[in-house]
């Protein structure tokens, strides 16, 4: 009896985990377009006039995948080695908070929409689709923003006490009868300026007003590129570190691409690979 529960649980492990077989491929692709469909009829459901519609198909549809990926949940528990770490793992927790908002929506009206974290689970395409390979472009541009967080932060404060100083000038001389009602409500309308978004929902009528305004404008203008300046030069010293990473076990020079795999010099050695 053991021996028929192991080899059971053996063979969902190969299903379920195992990427590198054909049943196990075949089973996470099935899941990614389950995905794929229990978040889009959860979108359609929110567009009222599908919801009149079709409003109990889409209930069912719902129900229908949420009670498959709570059984999959626990099967996954169920034949892991270390149920605890799966569960705490990162993909066990999105599997967890998956199906949590179905349960949710029984006491809290809307919580059913909370399921579009469901896409976080179409994550598992990297893994499948063996595309784990180009995750290391995905980690430079990480490190290039940890590297530069501290210029990033200090930017960040800068815009925010500019921010603060049109926002007390543009209400000390709009005032409220010109739409600028509080200093929270100036402040909201100099971040949408130097942003360059515009909404056009409150607008300055007197000339300093729109002076102050330009000058606000301009300032947006002239610091947007700023952050895209401090992540470039990041990424090209990342670049600079990883190439020099990158000794050739033939010649020991340095200085290739990140993506190469023999020396450029002398074409014998392999170049290591640099995460």
């Amino acid at each position: 009896m053991d021996r028929e529960i192991n080899s059971f649980r053996q063979t969902l492990s190969t299903i379920i985990f195992g990427t590198d077989t054909p049943a196990g491929k075949l089973f996470d692709m099935i899941l990614i377009y389950s995905i794929l469909i229990s978040v889009t009829a959860v979108v359609l459901d929110s567009v009222e006039a599908l919801h009149q519609s079709y409003g109990d198909w889409f209930f069912y549809l719902e129900w229908f995948f949420t009670l498959i990926f709570t059984v999959e949940y626990f099967l996954r528990i169920y034949i892991s080695d270390r149920p605890l770490r799966y569960i705490f793992s990162f993909f066990g927790l999105v599997d967890l908070i998956s199906i949590i908002p179905s349960y949710l929506a029984l006491v809290i009206v809307g919580a059913n929409y909370l399921l579009i974290v469901r896409m976080m689970r179409v994550l598992r395409v990297f893994r499948v689709l063996k595309l784990v390979r180009y995750m290391s472009e995905a980690n430079l541009l990480m490190r290039s923003l940890y590297m530069g967080r501290r210029k990033i932060l200090i930017f960040f404060f800068t815009v925010i006490i500019l921010s603060f100083i049109f926002g007390c000038l543009m209400f000390i001389i709009e005032g409220p009868e010109h739409g600028f009602t509080s200093i929270p409500k100036s402040i909201y309308w100099t971040i949408v300026t130097i942003t360059t978004v515009g909404y056009g929902d409150i607008t300055p009528q007197t000339v300093l007003g729109q002076f102050i305004s330009i000058l606000a404008m301009l300032t947006g203008y002239s610091i947007i590129a700023i952050p895209t300046g401090i992540v470039t030069a990041e990424m090209s010293a990342e670049l600079g570190r990883i190439r020099s990473q990158k000794l050739c076990s033939s010649c020991n020079r340095a200085g290739h691409e990140t993506d190469a795999l023999y020396c450029k010099y002398c074409g014998a050695g392999e170049l290591p690979d640099v995460e």
